[in-house]
C-alpha cells in the first residue's frame, strides 16, 4: 500500500526508543518532565512564553477558540480554512462561535480584505474578537502566509481590538520552503497551533504556544474537553525527536512534491499546475480527464492500492512524506496512466 496522506507516517526508531525510555510523570499536576521539556523546547521555537502538548491538531484549534473568544462571538476565518470544513463544527456546537467566512487568495488572508469584511460595532451583530489563519493551507494547496502578511495582520488586529490564532497543522513546512526560522511565522499571533504527526513524523501529539496567561487559561480549557493526559511523556518524548530531527528533512518532501507535479503537469488528460505548489501537497485537477474525483480515488485505491484524498467534484490531492521517494511516484505515475487509458470503459 502506497499512501499520499502525509498522516498516514509511521515513527522512526529513534522515536520509539525514546517513547520506550521516556522520563515519565503525571502531567495533569504538571509532573511529565519529557512533557514538559516538549512543551519548552515548542515555546522557544515559536519565540512565546509557554506551551501545551495535546492529542490532536483539530483539539489544538478547538480549545485556542476557546481561549480567546467567547461563546456568541465572531471569528474570522479563511472561507475554506481547515477549522471549517474538518472540524466537525467545533467552532459553532462547542466553542459557540459565528465564523466570518473570508475569501483568501489561494488560502491567505490579506488584511485589506479582512477589514472589508468586518461590521461596525451595532447591538445586532456578535462581537468580533478573533482572527484565525491557515498556515499552510490545506485545501489551497499547502500555500504559505508569509511573515509580511502576518505583520499586516498583526497591525489590523492591534486597531481593532483583535487577537489572531494560527493553525500552523503543516508550519515547519513554510519555514523550510521560505527557508526562515519558524518563530517568524508565529511572531504576529497570539497563540499558534502545529502538528508534531504529519510530515514531523511523531504518531500522536500537537502543542498550542503562546503568552503564559492564554497556556493558563488554555489548559483549564484542555482539562474540560478531556484532553489532560497521565504520562504522556511516552507521546512527548517522539515530539522532542520530532522538532530535533524532522524539520529540516521537510525539504526533501517539497522537492519530490515539485517533481510529482511536473510529472503529472505533463499529462494532457488532467490539469496540475507545478509553479504552485509551494510545499508538500499538488492538487490535480481531473475534470479535463471526465473523471469525478471520488471515482479517480477509488480506483486508486481498489486497483493499485494507492491511497489519495478526492475533493468533488474533480480535485484530487497527494501529499508527499517521508514515505514517498521516487520509486512510489514511478508507482502512482504508472497507475495514473492506466487510469487515464482505461477511463471510458
Amino acid at each position: 500500500m502506497i499512501s499520499f496522506y502525509d498522516t498516514s507516517t509511521l515513527p522512526t526508531e529513534e522515536m520509539l526508543e525514546a517513547m520506550r525510555t521516556a522520563r515519565l510523570g503525571d502531567d495533569v499536576y504538571h509532573e511529565d518532565p519529557t512533557v514538559n521539556e516538549l512543551e519548552a523546547m515548542a515555546a522557544q521555537m515559536m519565540g512565546k512564553e509557554a506551551g501545551l502538548f495535546l492529542p490532536s491538531g483539530t483539539m489544538a484549534n478547538l480549545v485556542a477558540l476557546m481561549t480567546l473568544a467567547k461563546p456568541g462571538d465572531e471569528v474570522a476565518l479563511e472561507e475554506e480554512a481547515h477549522i471549517v470544513y474538518y472540524e466537525v463544527g467545533g467552532v459553532a456546537a462547542v466553542a459557540g462561535c459565528m465564523p466570518l467566512l473570508v475569501p483568501g487568495e489561494r488560502g491567505v488572508l490579506p488584511a485589506a480584505t479582512v477589514e472589508a469584511h468586518l461590521r461596525k460595532p451595532n447591538e445586532h451583530y456578535p462581537r468580533t474578537s478573533l482572527i484565525c489563519v491557515e498556515n499552510t493551507h490545506n485545501r489551497a494547496g499547502g500555500t504559505i502566509t508569509r511573515p509580511n502578511v502576518m505583520a499586516e495582520l498583526r497591525d489590523l488586529a492591534d486597531r481593532r481590538g483583535l487577537l489572531i490564532h494560527v493553525d500552523g497543522a503543516r508550519v515547519f513546512n513554510a519555514a523550510v520552503a521560505l527557508g526562515i526560522p519558524a518563530h517568524e511565522l508565529a511572531a504576529g499571533a497570539d497563540t499558534m497551533m502545529f502538528c508534531l504527526s504529519k510530515g514531523l513524523s511523531a504518531p500522536v501529539g500537537s502543542l498550542l504556544v503562546g503568552a503564559s496567561d492564554h497556556i493558563q487559561k488554555a489548559r483549564r480549557v484542555r482539562k474540560m474537553l478531556g484532553g489532560g493526559m497521565r504520562q504522556a511523556g511516552v507521546l512527548a518524548a517522539a515530539g522532542i525527536v520530532a522538532l530535533q530531527k524532522g524539520i529540516d528533512r521537510l525539504a526533501e518532501d517539497h522537492a519530490m512534491a515539485r517533481e510529482l507535479a511536473r510529472r503529472l503537469g505533463a499529462l494532457h488528460e488532467i490539469h496540475v499546475d507545478p509553479e504552485l505548489v509551494e510545499t508538500n501537497i499538488v492538487l490535480v485537477d481531473t475534470e479535463p480527464a471526465g473523471i469525478r474525483a471520488d471515482d479517480f480515488v477509488q480506483r486508486l485505491r481498489s486497483e493499485f492500492d494507492i491511497r489519495a484524498s478526492a475533493r468533488p467534484p474533480y480535485t484530487v490531492r497527494f501529499v508527499t512524506h517521508r514515505h514517498i521517494g521516487a520509486s512510489e511516484v514511478s508507482d502512482l505515475m504508472d497507475a495514473v496512466e492506466q487510469i487515464l487509458r482505461t477511463r471510458s470503459s
